[in-house]
This record gives structure tokens, C-alpha cells and sequence, in this order.
């Protein structure tokens, strides 16, 4: 199965028009949301295209490919607009004996991990910066911001296919980061 995983939209209709067209473009059978859909947050300038209303309407018709986390900008008014289930605060995705953990980052990150065994994936948001570390029996990855990204990271996303998560531009769906998990 491939996945597409995104994080923080934070309502950018512009961003979010771009993290689906990659979406159909790479073939992904599913999108993993890791949080901060639809509000831009009281810690975050404006995205470009700030517009909540449009990114609901563009996130609705993949409302059965989607998996979502809840990030600490999302409410249960959020919840209440997109027909998709947003307010859990981890999924939980079988690799056939290993786990992914997939959270926001604001609770469960690298520093406050939840109950991993060995050979697990922490992949959480938050933070804005693409980040990948193998620690011990352990890996823990973050497909930056579609959005507002921060320290110089481009506006991105992350494929996990098989063993292999390849970090992209969603400008140009180009490869700037491969890890083999």
C-alpha cells in the first residue's frame, strides 16, 4: 500500500489544492493527516490562500482515502464540518509486525514517545521541519509543513511505500530526503 503523508494545512486552500493534486499524482491509495487542517493557529502568520471553507470542500470527496489525526489547532467544530474523523489523537497503521504510531507531535514526539516496541515508527507533524532519526530499535520521522513551513524547509509531504519513506517537494513532487525504515 502507499501512503501520502501530510501535516499542517492549517486551511491553505492554495497548499492543500497542491498536497492533492500530488496525492493523485503519486497514485497514493491513502492520505494520512497528521493534524492542523483547517485553522492557520494563534502562533502562525496567515498561509497563502488562508481559506478554511475551500479546504473543506477539497479535502470532502476523499473522505474514504483519508486517515487523520487530531493537531493541537484542531476542535471539535472542525470535526463537525469535515466528514472525515479528525479528533483522535493517534492512528495506529499495521506494517505486518511492525507499527506506525501516527500522531500530531504535540503531546507524542522523539521527546515524549509513546509505548514503542522495537521496530516501530513515530511519524508526527507539529514542528514544521522535515525530520527523520533512527534511534536504537527505533525510527522517527516528520513530513514538515504543506503549509508554512519553518527553518528553511520546503513546503512538503512524505510517501511511505513498502520499507521506503521519500520525502517531497509538493512544488515539484521532487525527492529531496529517502530513508529505507
Amino acid at each position: 500500500m502507499k501512503w501520502m503523508i501530510a501535516s499542517d494545512i492549517h486551511g491553505s486552500a492554495y497548499y492543500c489544492q497542491k498536497m492533492i493534486g500530488r496525492f493523485k499524482a503519486e497514485g497514493a491509495d491513502r492520505l494520512l493527516l497528521l493534524g492542523d487542517i483547517l485553522y492557520h493557529g494563534p502562533r502562525n502568520d496567515l498561509p497563502r490562500d488562508y481559506n478554511p471553507k475551500q479546504v473543506i470542500a477539497m479535502l470532502s470527496p476523499l473522505k474514504n482515502r483519508v486517515l487523520c489525526v487530531r493537531g493541537n489547532c484542531d476542535t471539535e467544530v472542525d470535526q463537525m464540518v469535515l466528514p472525515f474523523p479528525i479528533l483522535a489523537d493517534y492512528g495506529i497503521i499495521d506494517l505486518g509486525g511492525r507499527l506506525v504510531y501516527a500522531t500530531h507531535g504535540h503531546r507524542y514526539n522523539p521527546t515524549t514517545p509513546p509505548p514503542l516496541c522495537p521496530g516501530d515508527i513515530l511519524l508526527f507533524g507539529h514542528t514544521h521541519v522535515p525530520t527523520f532519526n533512527s534511534e536504537g530499535d527505533f525510527c522517527y520521522a516528520n513530513p514538515g509543513s504543506v503549509s508554512i513551513p519553518k527553518e528553511n524547509s520546503p513546503h512538503s509531504y512524505a510517501i511511505l511505500q513498502g520499507d521506503t519513506l521519500a520525502f517531497k517537494d509538493i512544488q515539484t513532487g521532487d525527492t529531496y530526503m529517502t530513508h529505507n525504515l
